[in-house]
């Protein structure tokens, strides 16, 4: 019996299910069992998944695991730790410091807090042109629709009175019978068959695109040509027309189209700094007179959101809406 006790409290320290009713024979071969599991579990291979190489890697594995999840992102190595920068954060100069000197000269006229009358806007906009060059007066108009909706996807034309400052060059696409009066009205590319020919080695020296109703589905080819950079016709735009001169005539004299992308912003340049603050306004009040007139029917809430006018370069005025 002293001997079955003996083979029982080794048997417990083993963690081994047996007891009093096992025969002395039974808890000896379960003992027996048990260490040699332990010594197959301790063995190590020499090469493969049971390699001391590959425990180390999945015990290493497994520990960056378990720091990822607690999101410890201290070094391990110490050699690491000490070649860490240390001292305070770098600093950032505000934006406003970081403009060049004129334009901080000329952006203390304006009172950020302030929303500007639009003919005072103009005015400041014309007088606080930071740049040498003769630049361009930009609006810009937040508007309150979702140009996901069709009936909200604001585009329209505008004519200048006063046009834009730019030299536009026109392109018109159409039978021989126009070619003539095109280039009366003063258009600088005027073709059929060549002007395909073209197309097709996408030389676009023009800035708009005029073509007759008839001729249009021979540019559905160069969609993917025209569309990107805003040159294939429209009959919103007043570019796809069967009078060809007076489409000429019109994009000659100023007027430009306006569009909403997609965060919901109009921009347009009506004019350049030399036109003079009077000029400018009248282009400015031209514009937004064609704006309001673009307004949907079934818009809820607030039409024009916010409206700032500036230069090229020069800071922004906030102006109140129109």
């Amino acid at each position: 019996m002293a001997k079955k006790a003996e083979l029982l409290e080794q048997a417990k320290a083993l963690k081994l299910d047996v007891s009093e009713k096992n025969t002395i024979a039974q808890i000896e071969e379960a003992i027996a069992g048990a260490e040699k599991h332990e010594v197959r579990e301790a063995s190590v291979a020499k090469a493969g998944k049971r390699s001391q190489k590959s425990l180390e890697e999945a015990e290493e594995k497994a520990e960056k695991e378990a720091r990822k999840e607690a999101g410890d992102t201290t070094a391990q190595d110490p050699e690491a730790e000490e070649g860490r920068k240390k001292g305070p954060a770098p600093k950032v100069r505000p934006l406003s410091e970081r403009r060049g000197k004129q334009y901080r000269a000329v952006a203390e006229k304006v009172d950020k807090t302030k929303h500007y009358t639009l003919a005072d806007a103009v005015a400041l906009a014309v007088e606080t042109n930071p740049s040498k060059f003769d630049a361009s007066v930009e609006v810009h108009v937040r508007l309150g629709v979702d140009p996901r909706q069709a009936d909200q996807n604001i585009r329209a034309t505008v004519a200048l009175p006063h046009g834009t400052g730019r030299t536009v060059r026109v392109a018109v696409f159409a039978p021989s019978d126009q070619h003539e009066a095109a280039k009366k009205a003063g258009a600088d590319v005027v073709g059929d068959d060549d002007f395909l020919r073209q197309l097709d080695k996408e030389d676009l020296n023009f800035d708009v695109l005029v073509a007759t109703p008839q001729y249009m589905p021979r540019l559905g080819k160069y969609a993917r040509t025209l569309g990107p950079k805003g040159l294939m016709p429209n009959p919103k735009s007043g570019t796809v027309s069967a009078d060809v001169a007076k489409a000429v005539s019109e994009a000659k004299t100023g007027k430009v189209e306006y569009r909403v992308d997609k965060q919901a912003i109009v921009h347009l340049s009506i004019g350049k700094v030399s036109f003079g603050a009077d000029k400018i306004l009248e282009n400015a009040k031209a514009f937004f007179a064609s704006l309001s007139s673009q307004k949907p029917g079934s818009l809820k809430g607030n039409y024009v959101l916010t409206t700032t006018i500036t230069t090229t370069m020069g800071p922004g005025i906030k102006v109140e809406n129109q």
